[in-house]
């Protein structure tokens, strides 16, 4: 005789508020909202390190020389101490092959962590959301300057936000093209507008790859064009770490007064004021799951510890 399985019932939590919450204002664009926090701080500790190495390697003089330089021309790619010949390019590739070994082992083990904190898309991203930022507003204020008509005040932000944009995206150019060619002849024909051939090209591709990629596509990057987002889903299993919203504990939602416990007016800790979702720079709510556009920058996670912090509950209803 077979041994009969018991039967246990499981309580489904279902969303209180089944219409989808998305970050997109009337413009079908995506406005961030500012916050703090401790993967905040990591990820712009993080994007800073990253950008003074990057920035500033290229300026660096090694033995009468600069430090790091790939010259195409003299078919020679100097490395600090080190000088390589074309047919040292079996060593790049061994390289290469290691890093994306490497990043494959660490989405196993930690998600999309090169995403949030370390990918040059999501960080000059951050950058020029900083930018925004500064010119034109916080979140709400920069959908009513969108949605309001044409004024010298709108121009005014509008053109100091491009500026910025430019002037980031016109140095990043220029910092990438100095990898290969001599940085500070480089910099003085840009200056001095003596610049020309197949380095101006490469700067202005480069500047308008910077300025088109962080400043208007954004997350349609990551959604859209990155290979990484498509794939990375294979390498997940029920150990990796992801970011995840715990829906036992937050359903049903919805507000409360500050001093109301959760159990007397019959709702979960989440309290339904969307801040997860206005932070996320790919617009998605993390309450609906796990999704191939988290890039797993924890944003959420910040936001809402702030407001669990604010309730009196414990932090961790998104971790």
């Amino acid at each position: 005789m077979s041994e009969m399985i018991p039967v246990r019932t499981v309580e489904i939590h279902e969303p209180a508020h089944p219409k989808k919450v998305t970050a997109k204002s009337s413009d079908n664009q995506i406005h961030t909202r500012s916050f703090t926090g401790l993967y905040r701080t990591l990820r712009v500790a993080g994007a800073g390190f990253l950008f003074l190495a990057f920035f500033g390697t290229v300026w660096l003089n090694w033995g009468g020389r600069q430090a790091v330089l790939w010259d195409l021309a003299e078919s020679k790619f100097h490395i600090f101490g080190a000088t390589f010949w074309p047919q040292d390019f079996i060593l790049l590739s061994a390289l290469l092959i290691i890093c994306a070994f490497g990043l494959f082992a660490i989405t196993v083990f930690a998600g999309r962590v090169w995403c949030g904190y370390t990918c040059p898309q999501s960080s000059f991203t951050w950058l020029f959301m900083w930018c925004e930022k500064v010119t034109e507003g916080e979140r709400n204020q920069r959908i009513k300057l969108q949605a309001a008509p044409w004024s010298l005040n709108k121009l005014a932000r509008r053109s100091a936000k491009h500026t910025l944009w430019l002037s980031i995206s016109v140095l990043t150019g220029l910092t990438f093209v100095g990898y290969f060619t001599p940085i500070r002849p480089l910099a003085s024909e840009l200056l001095t507008w003596q610049m020309g051939g197949v380095s101006l090209f490469w700067v202005v591709f480069f500047t308008a790859a910077t300025y088109l990629n962080a400043g208007w596509l954004r997350e349609a990057v990551c959604m859209h064009m990155c290979p990484y987002a498509r794939f990375q889903s294979v390498m997940f299993d029920k150990d990796t770490l992801t970011i995840s919203y715990d829906a036992a504990r937050g359903e049903h939602r919805g507000p409360r007064k500050r001093e109301a416990k959760p159990a007397d007016v019959g709702l979960g800790d989440c309290i339904d004021c969307q801040l997860c979702v206005q932070v996320c720079p790919t617009g998605i709510d993390i309450r609906d799951g796990l999704q191939m556009e988290c890039i797993g920058c924890a944003a959420c996670i910040d936001a809402c510890d702030s407001i669990m912090d604010k309730m009196g509950y414990a932090r961790g209803l998104v971790s």
